[in-house]
């Protein structure tokens, strides 16, 4: 029998020439990823286990993201204590603000991923990697110390799950609609520790931003990581930024499957996610009509140059609703300077949002737009879970760019299409 994307990864990683599903491997890593709220549990741990090295400084990643610039004085002791273990060990991907962005945004950007790396993350949405035709996912900041330790760890190999998408994507629908629709047909457990392999024309005709977007929220099917095949687009856009050579896997024709869904998108609406689970995705015409107090375009999701044009596109020559707060955030620094060189900026600001430096902030309800009691969001983030951006009884509505950017203008979930101009 032959071997998935995922499982050729895994074997090489491994050593080993085939792996199975259910198999236990000791598997080398090429990145290990860390943030300001997941690094500092890890670097304790390290330092617990005697540690005295770190297994390789030009292959571990520390991005301070979640609530920086600092919001507090705890959120400053702890990109402190980040800080101060990149300095003593000499990592060379420590990212600060002014040069950081979003983790997942970022590193893609820095060329720190290529195909067919196997990256590890304490951060739940390191699955975005997968786009590139990596194996990467999320792990406990106890894993990441001893990956930082030893370059290795411990996985259980996944089934995989085959999604297939057939034909040409409508108008105003993109990857934040092909992956929400797709958890709504399955479940949040649809994928449980799976890989997701996505393919068929739809897919194909996606950018890399669309990819990265979909990989993103393979987490939020229960999946262990998202995964592409590598084509044309990849390779132009990791040829040039790759800082290490890399190697493209493309499964063998006869892999196993645990299961395969066909998907027809030729008709597919764009999407929004009820309150309060990923799987409640509808057409946004069963949404029409809802009235929001905050719109939240960015996060790890959909905080990339591509995202941030659709948005432009709406909100040309429309201003926010007296009664909505638009905040938009760009990835990474160079999304910020993209965007701006773009005009971007003059439409965001002619429009009424406001502009934030590259942070999660409001995603987790970390700050930069929390929501008050009763309040309700739009947001291009990838959860809204219960209180996931602010008080309990918060309502959070997940949606692409386009979507988002149409019900600022609107005061009320709309279709792109109801508040474009000519």
């Amino acid at each position: 029998m032959g071997m998935t994307i995922t499982e050729q990864i895994l074997a090489a990683h491994a050593g080993k020439e085939y792996v199975e599903p259910g198999e236990l491997i000791f598997a080398n890593v090429d990145l290990v990823l860390g943030n300001d709220i997941t690094a500092p549990v890890a670097i304790r741990e390290f330092r617990k286990i005697g540690a005295k090295q770190v297994f390789d400084r030009e292959r571990i990643a520390l991005v301070p993201d979640h609530f920086t610039p600092n919001k507090d004085i705890k959120s400053a002791e702890q990109v402190r204590e980040v800080r101060e273990f990149a300095r003593e060990f000499g990592i060379v991907h420590f990212f600060e603000v002014g040069e950081m962005g979003v983790e997942h945004c970022l590193l893609p950007e820095k060329g720190l991923v290529g195909p067919g790396d196997l990256v590890i993350g304490a951060d739940s949405h390191t699955c975005t990697y997968g786009a590139l035709g990596a194996f990467s996912t999320g792990v406990g900041s106890t894993d990441m110390a001893a990956a930082i330790a030893t370059g290795k760890v411990w996985l259980k190999v996944p089934e995989t799950i085959r999604f297939n998408y057939h034909g040409k994507l409508p108008k105003w629908v993109g990857g934040k609609d092909l992956i929400l629709y797709t958890i709504g047909c399955i479940g949040v457990d649809g994928a449980l520790y799976s890989a997701m392999e996505f393919g068929g024309e739809a897919v194909a005709e996606l950018s890399m931003d669309g990819r990265f977007t979909m990989a993103n929220m393979a987490i939020e099917a229960g999946g262990k990581n998202g995964i592409f095949f590598v084509d044309e687009k990849t390779l132009a856009y990791v040829e040039g930024r790759a800082v290490r050579p890399f190697k493209v896997y493309t499964g063998d024709s006869n892999a196993r499957y645990a299961k395969v869904y066909e998907f027809d998108v030729t008709k597919l609406e764009p999407q929004v996610a009820f309150p309060h689970l990923p799987e409640k995705a509808r057409g946004v015409s069963e949404a029409a009509g809802i009235t929001i107090d905050q719109v939240v375009i960015g996060s790890c999701t959909n905080g990339r140059i591509e995202d941030l044009r659709e948005a432009a596109q709406v909100l040309r020559g429309n201003h926010v609703n007296k009664n909505v707060r638009l905040i938009i955030i760009p990835g990474t620094q160079e999304v910020y300077r993209q965007a701006m060189r773009e005009g971007l900026f003059e439409i965001f600001l002619d429009a009424g949002a406001a502009i934030s430096t590259p942070t999660c902030g409001p995603c987790l309800g970390g700050h930069m737009g929390i929501l008050a009691k009763g309040e309700r969001a739009v947001a291009t983030t990838n959860r809204n879970f219960v209180g996931r951006m602010g008080h309990p009884e918060s309502e959070v509505y997940l949606a692409g760019p386009a979507v988002a950017a149409a019900s600022a203008v609107k005061g009320e979930i709309a279709h792109p299409e109801e508040v474009i101009k000519a």
